[in-house]
């Protein structure tokens, strides 16, 4: 007698529940018994699932229905402890968390943030920031690095961040200060803070570097001053001293030639007299900070006519942008400014001593003329109303 042929084994279950639906389970590969997130109408229905789900188990794209049932907010921070960031960038990390992602995820689930759900939150974030752009792509980046890890940890199948473009930082152009309104600042700020002026100007030095600059930094004689550490103040008022913003960031910079008089000048009058003593230091010696500063800038800045979204930052613009019209490389540009790009063919452009001289040099021509022609313009206006 013929052997009857046995009956494949199915792959998962299907019964009909007492409401009239049918529900789908299998063995998943863990060992736990799983069910379908919802019944069916038709035994059909049921079944097409699980042939799904067991496609997804052989091509090993199956993931653990409840991995994703983590709260965002305590994966979030773990996220930026693990990550072995620079101070300056955890602190930003969770200013961005705390004030943007948080309030709108902090209580979910990971599994429960869907692609509108994130679309809806970056059009919220742009309404109520009133069109920050830079400060929501820098968010929406963050969430999106943060969702990612939990894909790659097979805790999502896949980033709910799909927003094309939307991490793009696209910052309106900045205010350069002209020659005098630099001047004018110099002026209005007083003669001990008058140097961070000009260094910030036309030295093209970041707050961060000024804080932490020293005695032996500065060269005279040669007319060079060097950026070797950095002191960037937090959130939360705390200074951190390290090395500068990347690597490029330690630096030679050969100064303009009117600016030495006026360093030399600050270090006899203001300055620590330790032989490493800071350079900049307040009315009773403490050490340079945000908020004491901020107050004096902002006096300097209407007194000098500038609008109010003027930073002091903006002052590296006049001589980045003084530098670039005197006909600099880009690579000597870049060496000044302490930024580094990963354009691979910069690799190539050399920026020797005598391309960074000359650059001071033309600096401080251009600067010389400018001047020069404002005061003579002043003695015109004089004699033609004295006439």
């Amino acid at each position: 007698m013929p052997r009857k042929p046995q009956r494949r084994r199915e792959f998962g279950s299907v019964r009909k529940t007492e409401s009239g639906r049918f529900q789908a389970r299998y063995w998943a590969p863990d060992g736990v018994r799983r069910y379908a997130p919802h019944t069916f109408e038709t035994k059909t229905e049921a079944t097409t699932w699980l042939t799904l789900t067991q496609a997804d188990i052989e091509r090993k794209h199956w993931t653990d229905p409840d991995a994703g049932a983590v709260n965002f907010e305590d994966f979030a921070s773990k996220w930026v402890r693990e990550r072995g960031l620079a101070a300056t960038t955890e602190d930003l990390y969770t200013r961005l968390l705390r004030l943007h992602i948080l309030p709108a995820f902090g209580a979910w689930d990971l599994d429960a943030i869907q692609p509108a759900d994130v679309r809806v939150w970056r059009a919220e974030r742009l309404k109520a920031t009133d069109g920050a752009k830079t400060t929501v792509a820098k968010s929406y980046r963050l969430l999106k690095a943060v969702l990612q890890t939990a894909v790659d940890d097979e805790l999502l199948k896949s980033n709910p961040c799909r927003i094309k473009g939307a991490g793009k930082e696209e910052a309106d152009e900045r205010d350069v200060a002209e020659i005098q309104q630099v001047y004018a600042l110099a002026e209005a700020i007083g003669p001990r803070w008058r140097i961070m002026i000009f260094l910030g100007a036309f030295a093209s030095l970041r707050p961060e570097e000024l804080a932490e600059l020293r005695r032996g930094d500065i060269d005279l004689d040669e007319g060079v001053v060097w950026i070797r550490r950095a002191a960037p103040e937090l959130t939360n008022g705390q200074k951190v001293v390290g090395a500068p913003k990347s690597r490029a960031g330690k630096r030679p910079i050969y100064l303009p030639d009117f600016v030495v008089p006026e360093l030399r000048r600050h270090l006899q009058w203001f300055a620590e007299k330790e032989p490493d003593g800071l350079l900049i230091v307040g009315e009773r010696g403490a050490a340079l900070r945000r908020s004491s500063f901020g107050r004096k800038w902002r006096k300097a800045r209407t007194a000098a006519g500038l609008p109010d979204s003027f930073r002091f930052y903006d002052l590296r613009h006049t001589g980045n942008t003084l530098a670039a019209d005197s006909g600099a490389k880009l690579k000597d540009l870049m060496v000044r400014a302490g930024q580094s790009s990963p354009k691979a063919q910069l690799i190539y452009q050399h920026s020797k001593k005598k391309h960074q001289r000359k650059l001071a040099k033309s600096i401080d021509a251009e600067v010389r003329q400018q001047r020069g022609e404002a005061a003579e313009q002043a003695q015109a206006e004089t004699r033609k109303h004295s006439g």
